[in-house]
């Protein structure tokens, strides 16, 4: 008896029992790929609110400690001068 490549129902029961794991396993395997998608989206999210957060706190120090600091953003935020300063606005050229 001669070793074949195999008889055709055989190899039927194969090509079924392959799809029949592709279907049972591919969509969790979809799932678990969003998953890690959305995953990494939200570590970048927490990466960037944690470096925002530590860019506020610095600058919280610098408010209650800083009265240079205070003085500077008081004047850019409310334009006030000091006695006997200058003030020189740049104006932009009305578009025709």
């Amino acid at each position: 008896m001669a070793l074949s490549g195999g008889s055709k129902p055989g190899r039927l029961k194969i090509y079924i029992l392959i799809g029949i794991a592709a279907v049972l396993f591919l969509p969790p395997f979809a799932k678990y790929q969003a998953l890690r998608h959305k995953s990494k989206k939200i570590d970048e999210q927490i990466a960037r609110l944690k470096a925002e957060n530590k860019r506020l706190e610095e600058e919280s120090l610098k408010l209650q400690t800083d009265i240079a600091y205070i003085e500077k953003r008081a004047r850019e935020n409310t334009g006030m001068v000091r006695r006997g300063e200058i003030v020189i606005k740049e104006v932009q050229p009305k578009k025709k």
